[in-house]
């Protein structure tokens, strides 16, 4: 068996059992390996069609029947000029693999994180091959360094205080164009921390307000649903998204997370302003239609542009969406919040949420320093002859 029919039979059994966003990692990788694999470079086709037909069409299950003739064309000579599974026995080859792997297109290396998951993603094809009598043995290198150190850590720069965040979603909100919606959604993503394409799955039954003349003013929300946007190529259904349950939770979970009295206003006045009733979306594109990562990230990144300073801008500053969420979870430690609960609210588990998050609180030195020093000093002894 050569490499790219392994690599086919591989990404075939991989669909069926993973997430749209894994599909898509899977082909990248795997055009990787395969270009590094070739027995010559294309002559007679450009890199990056080369590229393009085997992420978009070879490792697509479900597109790849639909290949143009060109596309067919460039993979019938990728078929014939792939290098057998015996290169794998070769410790040099392998070593050429995985520097592509690690090594973007301009010849600078990846982040970390791209090239563990590329790394993970071989790992995975050479135990398959190896379960399916295709290898003896997993070529890959193991033990210490085999693989880059990362860190899940926030970037403290890129939080956001009050006043930066006041600035921010109040630009969106004056933004001529679904400006108090998408002012709505950030402040949902501020004040509750949820992930992003939690907050698109949301309906307005999932939102409990308190009456309007009630004392308590803090409303409920209800995540339930995730729809991640990962394109329609890698979908089931050919759908930009792909719906499913919360991360890291059992199938048909739900949590429950407090609302800022803050939030209440904003929601209470989105739904009224929009007329939006128990059935509906909560945050809808203009006709109707979930609202598109597209429009999200590009009003943020509008909002970034027009209030933060130059310097500002170039900065890890709140240049995620995600970056709302970083902020709220560690505003919630710093105000004092007990970290399971912060976990909970957040949908981690304890261990990854100060794994994330344990660099950013602070705050507290004064308290913790008052605690200390509450507790008594060594008691005096008598002197001993």
């Amino acid at each position: 068996m050569n490499w790219y029919d392994f690599a086919v039979q591989f990404a075939d059994a991989q669909w069926h059992r993973t997430a749209g966003n894994s599909r898509k990692n899977t082909a990248k990788a795997l055009m990787t390996a395969t270009v590094a694999l070739l027995r010559t470079p294309p002559a007679a086709f450009k890199p990056v069609d080369v590229r393009t037909a085997l992420r978009e069409f070879a490792f697509n299950t479900r597109r790849r029947e639909e290949a143009p003739d060109e596309v067919l064309a460039i993979l019938k000579w990728v078929e014939r000029n792939t290098m057998s599974m015996a290169v794998w026995e070769d410790p040099a080859k392998v070593d050429e693999v995985l520097y592509a792997l690690g090594t973007k297109l301009d010849g600078t290396r990846a982040a970390a994180s791209s090239v563990k998951r590329n790394r993970r993603i071989l790992n995975v094809a050479m135990e398959y091959a190896v379960k399916h009598r295709i290898l003896r043995a997993n070529p890959l290198p193991k033990g210490r360094g085999s693989v880059p150190k990362t860190s899940s850590a926030v970037d403290k720069r890129s939080l956001l205080n009050p006043e930066q965040a006041a600035r921010l979603l109040g630009w969106v909100r004056r933004r001529p164009r679904g400006g108090k919606r998408l002012h709505a959604f950030f402040a949902t993503l501020y004040y509750a921390g949820p992930r992003p394409e939690e907050v698109v799955a949301m309906g307005v039954a999932d939102v409990r307000l308190p009456e309007e003349g009630a004392d308590d003013q803090w409303c409920e929300l209800l995540f339930h649903t995730a729809q991640p946007e990962v394109g329609k190529n890698w979908t089931d259904d050919g759908g930009i998204h792909e719906e499913r349950g919360l991360k890291g939770r059992a199938a048909d979970d739900t949590r429950v997370v407090p609302g800022h009295p803050s939030l209440t206003r904003i929601l209470r006045e989105h739904i009224k302003g929009r007329h939006l009733k128990p059935g509906d979306l909560l945050f809808q594109g203009e006709k109707g239609e979930m609202l598109a990562g597209s429009v999200i990230r590009r009003a943020w990144r509008s909002a970034r542009a027009e209030v933060l300073t130059p310097e500002e801008f170039a900065s890890p500053l709140g240049k995620r969406v995600y970056d709302l969420r970083h902020t709220c979870l560690t505003r919630w430690l710093n105000d004092g919040v007990p970290p399971a609960q912060v976990a909970e609210w957040a949908g981690n588990s304890v261990p990854v949420l100060l794994a994330i998050y344990a660099r950013c609180v602070s705050g507290q030195l004064r308290d913790l320093k008052r605690r200390m020093e509450a507790g008594e000093d060594l008691p005096e002894l008598p002197e001993t002859a």
